[in-house]
Formats: structure tokens, sequence, C-alpha cells
């Protein structure tokens, strides 16, 4: 055999060998063993029971796994992501739909893993990301209360996820890449009550999932760590830099305000934060002020340096209108001599978070939609008004309030937003 053959044999055997490693290598990658099915364990201690009820509060699972009128954690909520429609699932200790043959270990490597007991893997918009970095006793707790509570049997509503993220093992490539992280351990030289609050915040809480921004693949920019970003349509504001901001925020108001509680200066949680701050105030208060003490020591490394935006001379409006439909559709219960204003200590709207913020979303978002009311919880309602304001209408109260609440800074995103969200909704 001549030298030119074999050179050309040994480089095609060597090229074979390196694809044969590289399809063996993606294999490993993408599968993962089932963990052996159990008999639901119900033999559990009170105490554990009672931490394990707080530990699911504090992760918001009733959030994601329980759809408005369904069985507590029966999931079939839908979850909107750019890439498809997920629906969660059933986590009642159920034998045949939900989680009644897991063991602790397969709890567990799907909460550190995102890896079903079967061995298929989920995706991230559960946030295993965040919940590996629980403690070891955190998850056993919350295991044992889930396993404690009623069986419901409810079947996995069908994903209508976009190719090629309908492919589930290709997850395995995203872990790679993102999967990163170990149980929280506490800092040394900060009190106990601001570790516990980053735990939270960073842990169960998984606040950057909703309010950090996301990249192309969606993963959290870990560099833009809490400075905002979105879910459901709505804007979840930067949590950094609270208490530096034009209307800052204190820890008393920040305390309240994640108890759901109406807040002078801020207003009341909306949109998909009004169930997070429902789930908070079921917990011990000493939790929700562990939190507001962490992220008030959260300074903004991108402090705002860029001169207001001026509204150009085109758009310049008489807020005569805004003002009538102010007083036809809203002063009833947000007029400076409204009864409600007294009853429920709701503060002036010219102060609340949504007409002080940079974008118009959320304001927007919360008089389309209303506050709905949240059964068994209390809390203020306010009517959705998407059917009884035009667009018009909806822009010229909008100018009119954040004219009140902010004259040197006017929206000027009102058209484009106010269409964007009746395109959202249809």
């Amino acid at each position: 055999m001549n030298r030119h053959l074999l050179k050309s044999r040994t480089l095609w055997i060597s090229v074979a060998v390196v694809a044969v490693l590289g399809l063996i290598g993606a294999v490993w990658l993408m599968w993962r063993p089932a963990i052996a099915p159990i008999k639901r364990p119900t033999m559990f201690d009170t105490a554990q029971l009672q931490r394990g009820a707080r530990v699911v509060e504090a992760g918001d699972c009733a959030v994601c796994h329980t759809r408005p009128g369904g069985e507590y954690l029966a999931g079939g909520l839908p979850l909107v992501t750019p890439f498809g429609t997920l629906y969660s699932t059933n986590i009642t200790p159920d034998a045949e739909t939900g989680i009644g043959q897991w063991s602790l270990p397969a709890f567990e490597r799907a909460m550190r893993q995102g890896i079903a007991r079967d061995g298929h893997f989920l995706y991230p918009a559960f946030p295993y990301v965040h919940y590996r970095r629980m403690s070891a006793a955190d998850i056993a707790d919350a295991y044992a209360y889930l396993m404690s509570g009623p069986a419901v049997h409810a079947p996995a509503e069908h994903n209508q996820m976009n190719f090629p993220m309908n492919i589930r093992p290709l997850v395995a490539f995203w872990n790679l890449l993102f999967l990163h992280g170990e149980p929280l351990t506490p800092l040394a030289g900060r009190s106990a009550a601001w570790n516990r609050g980053r735990y939270l915040v960073d842990g169960p809480g998984h606040c950057a999932g909703c309010h950090s921004p996301l990249n192309l693949i969606g993963a959290e920019k870990s560099s833009e760590y809490l400075q905002g970003g979105s879910v459901d349509g709505w804007y979840a504001p930067a949590l950094v830099g609270m208490g530096q901001r034009s209307n800052p925020w204190s820890r008393e108001q920040l305390v309240g305000y994640l108890r759901a509680e109406i807040v002078d200066g801020h207003g009341t949680p909306a949109g998909p934060m009004r169930p997070v701050s429902l789930s908070l105030a079921r917990l011990p208060a000493s939790d929700a002020e562990a939190i507001a003490e962490y992220l008030l020591s959260l300074e903004n490394p991108y402090p705002l340096t860029q001169p207001p935006p001026k509204t150009p001379a085109s758009e310049a409006a008489d807020h005569s209108t805004g003002a009538l439909l102010f007083s036809s559709a809203c002063a009833g219960c947000h007029g400076p001599a409204a009864p409600m204003r007294t009853i429920d200590g709701r503060p002036g709207l010219q102060n609340t978070s949504a007409l002080q913020a940079a974008s118009s979303r959320n304001f927007l978002k919360t008089v389309l939609e209303g506050l709905p009311a949240t059964a068994g919880s209390p809390g203020p309602l306010m009517p959705a008004f998407a059917a009884s304001l035009d667009n018009a209408q909806l822009g010229a109260l909008a100018a009119y309030l954040r004219q009140q609440a902010r004259p040197d800074q006017p929206w000027v995103d009102l058209s484009s937003t106010i269409e964007a969200l009746r395109q959202e909704t249809k």
C-alpha cells in the first residue's frame, strides 16, 4: 500500500472515530436514566410538613401549578414563552398523573437538574436553575408537604412548543451552557436577615427569572442580574437601586408591597406579581423583611444618566379629555375625596410605581386588565377597562395621569404600546 493511500485511510478512520465518539457523547448528554417508582410515602413529621408548606409558598409553586378554577397544584396553567406554550404539570401525589411514585432522590434530581423521574428533560420554564441553589433540607421538606396533600387525577396538557424546542433532549445542551451554581451558603459579614433574603431571592423565590433580561435562547443574562425583564406582557422592573430612585423605596414600603398591601407612594402589586405577593403574605413577615433588606442593599451599577425624553411638539396634548375620563371612570375610587381612599388607604394614582415608571406598559396593562379578585385573599379590586375604553381614550387618560405624576417626563410610547398590548390579547 502506498504512502498516499495509507494517509488517506488513516484520515478517514480518524474522522470516523471522532464522529462515533461525538455521537456517543451526544447520546450520553441527552439521555438520563429513569429512577424506579415507589409507593407513595405518607408518614411525615408535623413540623416537617409545616416547614414544607413554607418552602412551597416561598417557591411560588401554586402560582404556576394551579390554573384558574383548577385543583390546587394539579397543573394545567398555560405558560407562554418565546418558544411556544407550555402547560404546568400536576405535582399532587397522584400515582398516574402526578408525582405520587416519585422518591425523594427523583424529586431532588428534578429540582436540581431539571430531569423528571422517568428521565425526560424538563423545560427551564420550571426554574430548576434557581431551585438547585436551595438546601437539601428545604427540598426534602417541600417533598414531604407535596406528598402529604390530596392526590388529584389531572393528566398533563399537550405542550405546543415550536421546532426545534419541541425536541426535549435538546434541553441538555441548554443545561450544559446555563445550569450552574451550587446550594447557597451564608456570606460572612452579612446579617442573618440579609442572608435569608438573598437565599429567598436567588433560590426558591427565583426572582431573577422575571426581573432579569433573557438572551435569545431564554437564559438569564447574568451580567444584568435583576436589571428588569418581562413576563406575560408586563414589565418586571429592576430590583437594584430601589433606594436610590427619584421615587425611592423605604424598607417599610417594600415589605408592605411584597405582602400584597396597598403602599403609600407605590400602590399595590398587579399582574404576575399579584399572586407572588399573596404567597409572601402567607409567610412569616420576617421573610418579606429579609427580602427587603437584601434588595435594598443592591445598588444599580448602571444609574440613569440620560436626560428625560421630551415630547415632540406634534404630540403636545390638551389633557381635558384625559381629565374628563378620569373624572367619569376613575375618580370614584382614586379621586382625592373618594371613599375608597379612606377605606383601604390606597394612594393617589400619581404616586404609584406604574405611573412613575419610564415605560407606560404596566399602567396600561393594569387599566386594561384590572385587578381581579383572588378567592380567599384580601386586596383591592379594580374592573378591567379593555372593552370600555378605546385606544384614543386610553391614551388620553394615560397622558393626563402621567402629566400629574411626572410632568417633566411625559410618555412618548403610548400609541405604539397600546397597539402592541391590544395585539397581544387577540
